[in-house]
């Protein structure tokens, strides 16, 4: 018998496109512990004190914490002024996991891809806790449900809502801590900012205080 050749169609190659771009998230996102040491942070005594107190407890004591809901943090502020970092240096002083991801790498143009997006990422954050799963960019990931015109299919309103959903069933995990970051907070949808979220807003701006502005000096030269 003659083997026929194989014929290519173009479904065949937008499913190659669909499994090579979930395997490029894939491999952009491995969890690992930073390398990020409080001293590399000038300034932010406060911000940083805030941070401590809300992982440090349920870290150290989850027995204390039962099925009360986790406050996730949502550090807000102009680009530039060290969110990213802070969470990098949390990471480091516990020895935790580090796995982040910016709000547009999950968005995909295929229907329902976003959203498995998603659940792979906490999947990903249950296999590497204890870990801390930084959203960078969280406004373009879960803006303010309806407020979007050009979102005619309701991506954007079902990847909230997915987003939502996994929030809310990692609270069972004692050892994922979420930490998101904004410049626009004023976007975000409201139900991130309910009990059990990003409910825990610390305000991460460019200091006027000269012992911050020295130690942020220091930081920089040190290196």
């Amino acid at each position: 018998s003659v083997d026929m050749p194989t014929m290519l169609t173009n479904a065949d190659f937008e499913i190659a496109l669909k499994q090579s771009h979930a395997s490029k998230l894939t491999s952009q996102r491995k969890a690992m512990i930073p390398n990020v040491r409080w001293s590399d942070i000038g300034g932010l005594a406060m911000a940083k004190k805030e941070i401590l107190n809300t992982i440090q407890l349920p870290l150290i004591h989850p027995d204390l914490f039962g099925d009360l809901a986790r406050t996730g943090i949502l550090l807000y502020g102009p680009p530039g002024s060290g969110k990213t970092l802070l969470a990098k240096a949390v990471a480091t002083e516990f020895s935790l996991n580090f796995l982040s991801v910016r709000g547009p790498e999950l968005l995909n143009m295929y229907v329902g891809q976003s959203e498995q997006n998603v659940r792979d990422l906490f999947e990903r954050a249950r296999l590497a806790s204890p870990c801390i799963l930084f959203f960078d960019e969280l406004d373009s990931l879960a803006p303010r449900r309806g407020r979007t015109s050009s979102d005619s299919s309701g991506v954007s309103d079902r990847l909230v809502s997915q987003l939502l959903t996994e929030i809310d069933q990692q609270q069972q995990e004692h050892h994922i801590f979420i930490i998101g970051a904004t410049n626009r907070p004023d976007l975000l949808d409201d139900s991130l900012l309910r009990p059990g979220r990003f409910d825990k807003l610390i305000y991460i701006g460019i200091s006027n205080d000269h012992n911050d502005r020295r130690q942020m000096f220091q930081a920089l030269t040190q290196k």
